[in-house]
């Protein structure tokens, strides 16, 4: 009788401890789901908005689904400003600085990270350290730099700033810090020098870092706005982020075409996260890490 009433008494244990996960899961699942809701719903406003006549855009009570569906909208946005243009301008910088901020971050941090030479770690924490220096502080100064140079007005200008990056040496550095020297050594006693174990190995190694800094510098250079507007003067040489803005000084804050550019300039940076998700995860994950 004690044996089934212990057996018993476990049964209800497992029971109400497995209702207990059951609720515990489902309340997290709930809880992240209004937090994703609430998250996704101004691009659902801009998704609607984009379909709408500028008109409709504001009345009350406000409609998700048009009556009328505006396709217009997603053509005028091509015709009333040069959007081709600026296209290929965002496209053509975000790819060379992402580019070469893949090149000079993963190179530095090789060499702060798996080589050994005086004043290593302190000549590491001065490089990050202007991390914490606002860009406010230093934004004249660099204007007047590439003023004197003559590159104002030019794309060249905002590839020569922003193709270095102590955040992406960073990043980098740490992912570096997990891949263990026994590794690099033994490529060494094989006949490796430095630069065919960076080109060989860690670049190979490090996938999931690069990923990750590709997807951060590719966002913040294309949705980049005074960069541009500090810079970029003539209609040649604007970006994206530019032609947004002269929707509203030429065209009256026309909501319903802007809403359909912004939605069109979200395509190449939604296909770009979704290529390298899985190693964005694994980047972010094992960069923390050090083995």
């Amino acid at each position: 009788m004690m044996k089934m009433l212990n057996l018993n008494d476990i049964k209800n244990y497992r029971i109400s401890s497995s209702w207990k996960n059951v609720f515990k899961k489902t309340l997290i699942y709930a809880v992240l789901s209004a937090g994703s809701l609430i998250m996704i719903l101004p691009f659902l406003w801009m998704l609607s908005a984009s379909f709408k006549l500028e008109k409709d855009v504001f009345r009350y009570p406000f409609t998700w689904i048009p009556e009328t569906f505006q396709w217009i909208n997603y053509m005028k946005i091509w015709k009333k400003i040069p959007f081709l243009l600026f296209s290929f301008n965002t496209i053509k910088l975000s790819v060379i600085i992402t580019f070469l901020q893949l090149l000079t971050s993963s190179f530095a941090a090789y060499a702060f990270a798996k080589l050994k030479f005086r004043g290593r770690n302190f000549l590491f924490l001065c490089y990050i350290g202007t991390i914490a220096i606002p860009w406010q502080v230093y934004m004249v100064p660099q204007y007047i730099m590439m003023r004197h140079l003559g590159l104002n007005d030019t794309h060249l200008s905002l590839i020569l700033l922003q193709a270095f990056t102590p955040f992406g040496v960073f990043l980098m550095r740490q992912f570096y810090l997990s891949i263990p020297n026994e590794l690099l050594d033994a490529a060494r006693i094989d006949g490796l020098n430095e630069y065919q174990i960076y080109f060989k190995i860690m670049l190979p190694l490090s996938k999931p870092a690069l990923a990750s800094l590709t997807i951060f510098t590719f966002v913040f250079v294309w949705n980049d706005f005074m960069g541009p507007l500090i810079y970029f003067t003539s209609d040649k040489v604007k970006t994206i982020q530019l032609g947004l803005r002269m929707f509203i000084q030429q065209y009256s804050a026309d909501y319903s075409l802007i809403m359909a550019a912004s939605l069109v300039s979200l395509i190449p940076v939604l296909i770009l996260f979704l290529a390298l998700q899985r190693f964005f995860i694994e980047g972010i994950a094992t960069t923390g890490v050090k083995g």
